[in-house]
């Protein structure tokens, strides 16, 4: 049997203020981490062919837990299958409220020994707390109109 690989979630929270990749990237590096892989999702100024002015994300009651329980499955997944003893760093957030154009909205950064363990893990992360995390995206076209969309189970 291989050692286990320490995971440490550092953050994985919803967020009503501002959220940084800078941040993100900072927090997760250490002497051990070869590897910091990190994904910033911003809101962007278009969308279905439509020009989007701003956006505001709602999250469901149960979603600061569900955040935290994707995580924790996510550690426990690749902890399982880890061929390295070195830490792996988690750092994740996502905004609710309103974003403008190029704001960021979820931010995740990985930082492990090895850029493969970090680059899978953080793609993962991204990917589940888009699917499974119950967000929804009220985004407010230039025209006036409006449009939800959901984000999450």
């Amino acid at each position: 049997m291989g050692t286990e690989t320490a995971f440490e979630v550092v953050n994985a929270v919803l967020s009503a203020d501002p959220i940084s990749v800078d941040q993100a990237i900072a927090t997760v590096e250490s002497d051990t981490a070869g590897a910091v892989v990190s994904f910033s999702g911003v809101v962007r100024n278009h969308d279905g062919g439509k020009a989007v002015e701003r956006l505001s994300y709602s999250a469901h009651p149960t979603a600061h837990q569900v955040m935290a329980d994707v995580v924790a499955r996510l550690v426990a997944e690749h902890s399982v299958n880890a061929s390295s003893s070195q830490p792996v760093r988690i750092w994740a957030a996502h905004r609710i409220g309103m974003l403008e154009i190029g704001d960021p909205a979820l931010v995740c950064a990985v930082s492990a020994a090895h850029r493969g363990q970090a680059f899978a893990v953080c793609s993962e992360l991204v990917d589940r707390i888009k699917e499974q995390v119950p967000i929804w995206k009220e985004q407010f076209f230039t025209d006036g109109t409006v449009e939800w969309v959901g984000a999450g189970s």
